[in-house]
């Protein structure tokens, strides 16, 4: 069994409102056997697609490559728009080595309960995938079980948007599920009844056109 340890703490800017929330990335980013193209940094896989998103929401020109300059760049446009990523999985177990979700087993989660307390100003998770089992949302739901809470349905169409109040606090935290950033996703956007429609009135039309419209509301 391999032993599957998040390489990378929370990155929480202080200014932070908005977290991004995921689970594990790829295994060679734990065992240090990055690829070319692969960033050292949080959704840094040259197979992802969350900051080829934020280049085309935001106009980066961002660099793709292992070096010190491309993990800064990053990190500054999440200070400057008061982004933290904090994935919900610190680690799990796995037979076969691949990033799947379903694959993880012996899941430990972080505690989001406690991050958003210790970060008042964040009022928005942003889930990136859908309600599957082991997926960020999944996890999520079963941490606030704990709490005796549940999500509270704001909006079902796609991206579904959840609230909740958190324990002890007034404070009301929307959670948005946004369509994941990897490949693996790509079949179940071509589902989707609205990209359905997109790609019939424009041809050229690509699912990461899709998540681009759909993050940007949100990002």
């Amino acid at each position: 069994m391999f032993n599957h340890i998040h390489p990378y703490p929370p990155f929480i800017p202080d200014n932070a409102t908005k977290l991004i929330v995921g689970t594990l990335p790829p295994p060679r980013f734990t065992t240090r056997e990055l690829k070319e193209g692969d960033v050292d940094f949080c959704y840094g896989s040259r197979d992802g697609l969350l900051w080829v998103i934020f280049d085309q929401v935001f106009h980066l020109h961002l660099k793709y490559e292992n070096s010190p300059e491309a993990v800064q760049q990053r990190k500054t446009i999440l200070m400057e728009r008061g982004i933290g990523i904090c994935d919900i999985v610190a680690s799990a177990k796995r037979k076969k080595l691949d990033a799947s979700d379903t694959g993880m087993q012996e899941v430990t989660l972080r505690d989001l309960i406690a991050v958003l307390q210790q970060h008042p100003k964040i009022n928005t998770l942003l889930f990136m995938g859908g309600k599957s089992k082991n997926g960020p949302e999944y996890f999520f739901r079963k941490q606030l079980k704990t709490f005796g809470l549940a999500l509270k349905l704001e909006s079902d169409s796609v991206p579904r948007v959840h609230s909740f109040q958190l324990p002890g606090e007034g404070r009301v935290v929307k959670t948005v599920t946004l369509t994941g950033p990897s490949g693996s996703a790509n079949r179940a956007i071509g589902s989707i009844e609205a990209y359905k429609e997109m790609k019939l009135k424009n041809p050229s039309f690509n699912t990461i056109d899709f998540r681009v419209n759909q993050y940007k509301g949100f990002i």
